[in-house]
């Protein structure tokens, strides 16, 4: 019999609920905070944004979240995703190490951004909204939302980080094709954005940013919310459907991880797929080591502080206790664009300052390197966030292999690269170069932190 290389489960196995790892925290979360008066936000605070739905979930502590049989039927186009086991990296590597891989690439937007922006799309819909804001990094999160706006008939507006508006042309018209309209960030759209160019014209703009812009016209019509694709709970929640597909996938080939690892922007995909893990660990099952991967040039986790802090440029969000850089930071233009956010999700961000989770930071050049690596072993190109965890697994790898361990890796390919070819075009080229974070600039934007 040959090795099992690909385990996939049946449509019926898609899971009937999310994991919400606030059930099983040995301390809660700090409080979300109202800016203005510093007491605990309210579903009240939330409303004009978020719908009813959202915002219960954002407050739950319910251990399991029914997942809707609409949303359901639409996971159907993509799930249940693969989990693959690298047998040719392992050749490659000459590691003992077995090496596991959770494959969301294979959604429509090559992501596994619509784990949240079908369900996001889906309670909108139900509570009547017409129109959805929100913003995107590198882009998978906007061409997630757009097509969820198309099938659930939603009118989408994307604020998409200038550096990657003019870096990924093809994300731009992924979003268009399915009928949204993407804006470079910073614009003269609105008041946020407005005030960046005045004082920085040449902006290369940040995820901070365009929060702003986004949150900002949602705010001005009663028939329009906002919509995150990573960070807050609700999203973190959603995108548990990945981590409770692959202990099932897992059981079936009679493992289970020593170590999970992922890629860290804003926290979403790294906690899809290690939440179910940890929570069963905290719940006192077996001990495993996880590793959140993120950009040494937007080192959130490893040099931001663990404070509140707004979650966008202009101020007009929540305070939430989060890892941060501080909200007025702006990364370099780096490539893996949806890792350059200046925070970190309260959740993963509170787990790291217990403890349960140990943050890593690499460049891009050594992230690219390795990439490249796994595609002529794997077939498969990651997009350049998923580089950092593929980075990680394979310094595990070679760990082991130095240490004659047989440990059982298991990372988040969270999405593929092919709309990311000229990132790559440039990496062989010789022209990327691993960008610098100064002291000085942490510093400054870490002075801008609110008291609280």
């Amino acid at each position: 019999m040959p090795e099992t290389v690909k385990t996939v489960l049946a449509e019926s196995q898609l899971p009937r609920h999310w994991y919400n790892i606030n059930a099983d925290l040995p301390e809660p979360l700090a409080p979300v905070l109202n800016p203005q008066t510093h007491e605990p936000v309210t579903p009240d605070d939330l409303a004009p944004i978020f719908p009813r739905a959202v915002i219960e979930q954002e407050m739950s502590t319910e251990r399991e979240i029914g997942i809707p049989g609409p949303v359901r039927d639409a996971y159907r186009q993509w799930r249940p995703t693969p989990l693959y086991r690298a047998r040719r990296l392992e050749h490659a590597l000459q590691t003992p190490a077995r090496i596991y891989y959770k494959y969301e690439g294979v959604s429509p937007a090559g992501s596994h951004k619509p784990n949240t922006a079908i369900p996001q799309a889906f309670y909108n819909h139900a509570e009547g909204v017409r129109r959805i804001t929100t913003e995107t990094g590198a882009g998978q999160w906007g061409s997630s939302l757009a097509l969820a706006g198309a099938m659930f008939e939603l009118e989408i507006a994307v604020y998409m980080v200038r550096v990657s508006y003019e870096q990924k042309p093809y994300r731009r018209a992924f979003m268009e094709s399915f009928g949204a309209h993407c804006i470079a960030s910073p614009s003269d759209t609105t008041a946020a954005g407005r005030a960046v160019l005045a004082e920085h014209p040449d902006s290369t703009g940040s995820l901070g940013i365009a929060i702003s812009e986004a949150v900002e016209l949602a705010a001005e019509r009663e028939d329009t919310k906002y919509a995150l694709g990573s960070v807050l709970n609700h999203v973190l929640l959603h995108q548990t459907v990945a981590g409770l597909e692959a202990q099932v996938q897992l059981e079936m080939v009679d493992d289970y991880p020593d170590m999970v690892i992922g890629c860290t922007g804003g926290g979403s995909n790294f906690a899809g797929l290690a939440f179910p893990f940890l929570g069963e660990q905290l719940r006192g099952g077996r001990k495993v080591d996880f590793v959140a991967v993120e950009p040494a040039a937007c080192p959130t986790l490893t040099r931001g502080r663990f404070a509140y802090d707004w979650g966008d440029t202009g101020h007009l969000t929540p305070l939430t206790k989060m890892h941060t850089l501080g909200s007025g930071f702006v990364p370099p233009g780096f490539h893996a664009g949806g890792l350059r956010y200046h925070g970190m999700a309260p959740q993963v961000s509170h787990l790291t300052a217990l403890g349960y989770i140990r943050p890593r930071a690499y460049g891009q050049l050594e992230c690219f390197a390795a990439g490249l690596e796994f595609a002529r072993a794997e077939g498969i190109i990651p997009a350049p966030e998923a580089n950092h965890a593929v980075k990680a697994t394979i310094d595990e790898a070679i760990r082991c292999r130095e240490a004659g361990e047989s440990k059982a890796l298991l990372f988040n390919l969270c999405g593929h690269g092919h709309f990311d070819m000229q990132a790559y075009t440039d990496y062989l080229a010789g022209r990327l170069s691993d960008e610098h974070t100064s002291d000085a600039e942490q510093a400054m934007a870490l002075s801008g932190l609110p008291q609280v």
